[in-house]
């Protein structure tokens, strides 16, 4: 027992000795991570200022970070690549980082003097900045949706590190507008006054799914009818709704009469036997009278995807949809415990009136709504 409890003191206190080199930056030091050998140090140091390791770790750390740092950029000036001057600025901004949290931590500072290059920063700054901007913007030019949405991204990169550099905010929005596929999504007609308001239920659906998605991903812009006219838009693609057919409150009504007979004898009278009044038992009949109404309701919407610019026809798929309303009720002539609980709960219900065929629409119509959001999304995934 105490060899165990022996070997297990040695395992926790290796196991904290291990935890306590990495948090001090001695094991990042020791695998060349000299960058991150100094933020861990000075963590460590933040939190404990007498910490032997981490002080032992940051003077060495921080000069082989900025040695290879500044190898780095040197390296990358000279570099006939594209995009250098991000590089270079990314190294700065370690170097800078470095300075800083040293230059907040009292006993890092006893340790080391760090060197700050804020002035060649923001000069990096500049030459990366022109350079992005400049390549984004030949590609917005380009007028290609790949070419826009290239231009976004750079766009986006320049905006990351200097976000008010020029027009740039402007120009990522232009980008992205010349990186999407622009939408129309038209309403289906009926023509009937009938289910005019039903119908016009499930349009506001449509517009409150077009409103609340305008950008289903990044690079798609719906629009509605109205949207498009109003800003004179010539789009991409044009989704057309239509619903191919639909039946409304077909009813179907079914009659059963069954004679029911209990299952046990039940107690149907009395009688006087040799003076004396007895129970009488016996088996139960009843007429029963079951009655059922079925109101089905159903409908298919076709959705065609149209490429605006040929008229031709890139998707077309047709969502069904049903709704089933059911009354049940009954009746029953005899003796009612020859009846079930439940068949005797059926007697209690009376015949309803179905909903009104206005309702009927709304409700065969949502699994054909949920059907359509869902696959249009899927199909501008690809896209």
């Amino acid at each position: 027992m105490k060899a165990i409890l022996k070997r297990s003191i040695i395992l926790l206190t290796a196991s904290l000795f291990i935890l306590s080199c990495s948090k001090s930056g001695t094991k990042a030091l020791d695998k060349g991570d000299y960058y991150n050998a100094v933020l861990q140090s000075v963590d460590k140091l933040n939190k404990d200022i007498d910490n032997e390791k981490s002080l032992a770790v940051l003077p060495e750390a921080y000069s082989y970070a900025k040695q290879d740092l500044l190898a780095d950029i040197s390296s990358a000036k000279n570099a006939n690549q594209q995009f250098r001057w991000e590089r270079v600025l990314e190294d700065y901004s370690k170097l800078n980082k470095m300075h800083d949290l040293i230059a907040r931590c009292t006993a890092c500072r006893r340790a080391v003097s760090p060197t700050s290059y804020f002035k060649e920063a923001e000069a990096t700054r500049d030459l990366a900045a022109n350079e992005r901007y400049s390549y984004a913007n030949n590609m917005l030019n380009t007028g290609t949706i790949e070419a826009g949405r290239e231009a976004f991204n750079s766009f986006e990169e320049l905006f990351q590190f200097a976000p008010n550099f020029k027009d740039t905010r402007t120009k990522m929005d232009e980008a992205l507008d010349a990186g999407s596929y622009h939408v129309v999504v038209e309403q289906p007609t009926i023509n009937s006054r009938t289910y005019q308001l039903s119908h016009e239920y499930f349009q506001e659906q449509i517009d409150e799914f077009l409103r609340e998605n305008k950008r289903i991903n990044k690079f798609i812009r719906f629009y509605s009818p109205s949207e498009a006219k109003a800003t004179k838009l010539e789009p991409d693609h044009v989704v057309r709704l239509e619903f191919a057919d639909f039946i409304v409150g077909e009813t179907f009504i079914e009659k059963k009469e069954t004679t029911l007979t209990s299952v046990d004898s039940v107690k149907t009278g009395t009688a006087t036997v040799k003076g004396e009044k007895v129970d009488i038992y016996a088996k139960v009949k009843a007429k029963f009278y079951d009655n059922k109404k079925i109101v089905t309701s159903k409908g298919l919407l076709t959705m065609e995807i149209f490429n605006f610019q040929n008229d031709k026809l890139l998707k077309k798929e047709e969502f069904p949809g049903e709704f089933t309303w059911i009354n049940k009720w009954a009746s029953f002539n005899g003796d009612e415990r020859a009846l079930t609980d439940e068949e005797l709960a059926l007697t209690k219900n009376k015949e309803e009136v179905p909903p009104a065929p206005q309702q009927l629409f709304i409700e065969f119509s949502r699994p054909i709504y949920e059907q359509f959001t869902s696959r249009i999304k899927r199909f501008y995934d690809d896209y």
